[in-house]
């Protein structure tokens, strides 16, 4: 008796399993939401309490083995603290820019003619802008504030979110079974709900995770600026923009934040470039 073809979850995660890098990066990304999640109980201070007292202390093994910053405040508090703000700035940000982005590639890329035309005159209008600046451009009009960096930060993925869906739409939507089911009189909606992205995923959600680790970066400037989170809010940017009159004689100020930045965008790009390596079918043989 023939045994039972393995479940598409199985597949996906043996395939994973053969790539260390994307395993590595996956690890700490689950590391870094655990230790944001559960920072209340590793940590018994909170990210904004003042200890002048006890301002500017290097690292030590006394209570604070990151150090506290110019106020007293425990670094490690504020460092666990600020991948909260960091992971949800990255997520919110990805979902505007994916739900806006895919919904007009996917009408671009299924209708075509003037209507094709019009979103992509739109979306080029939208590159013509590096993304940082569309952000800039959004937060001149919008003014600070976190909740309006996660607006702009949103606003300027869509265009790559509009890029790609209509790429992918393009490729898929003259193929055999999307025929079919247009021959079914089966409506756009259901076409492209029901047969055009279910197949297109693999590739919008490894590009989905890429972004995140350009936006959590982008989120870090903006805020380093003062453009986003303000004080006393544990955030990773906002921490290394409060390190500068300190840094030379308080290193563990920019040296820590900066450490969490580096290595929750290094592993995010490691589990994506994975994804892509996995999902790929002209990849998976390599």
């Amino acid at each position: 008796m023939r045994p039972a073809p393995s479940s598409a979850s199985a597949t996906f995660l043996r395939r994973l399993r053969r790539k260390p890098t994307a395993v590595a990066g996956l690890v700490v990304i689950l590391l870094v939401i655990a230790s944001a999640a559960f920072a209340p109980w590793l940590t018994p201070f909170h990210p904004a309490r003042l200890s002048p007292r006890n301002a500017l202390k290097p690292p030590n093994l006394e209570g604070n083995p990151l150090g506290t910053d110019h106020f007293g405040r425990d670094q490690l508090t504020r460092v666990l603290y600020g991948g909260r703000v960091s992971l949800r700035v990255g997520l919110i940000a990805v979902t505007i820019a994916a739900s806006v982005g895919i919904l007009l590639g996917a009408i671009a890329g299924f209708y075509g003619g003037w209507i094709d035309e019009g979103i992509g005159r739109f979306v080029d209008i939208m590159l013509a802008f590096p993304g940082i600046l569309l952000a800039l451009g959004v937060i001149t009009v919008l003014g600070p504030g976190l909740g309006n960096v996660m607006i702009a930060l949103g606003i300027s993925g869509i265009p790559g979110f509009a890029r790609l869906m209509r790429g992918l739409v393009l490729a898929v939507r003259n193929l055999d079974y999307v025929m079919a089911a247009r021959a079914l009189g089966g409506s756009s909606a259901r076409q492209i709900a029901k047969h055009i992205l279910p197949n297109v995923w693999a590739p919008v959600s490894v590009y989905a995770t890429l972004q995140i680790a350009t936006f959590i970066l982008a989120s870090a400037a903006l805020n380093y600026l003062g453009l986003g989170a303000e004080p006393p809010t544990a955030e990773w940017g906002l921490m290394l923009s409060e390190s500068r009159e300190y840094i030379r004689r308080a290193w563990w100020l920019a040296t820590f934040p900066g450490v969490a930045i580096m290595t929750t965008v290094v592993a995010i790009n490691l589990l994506g470039d994975g994804l892509r390596d996995v999902l790929d079918p002209y990849l998976q043989g390599r």
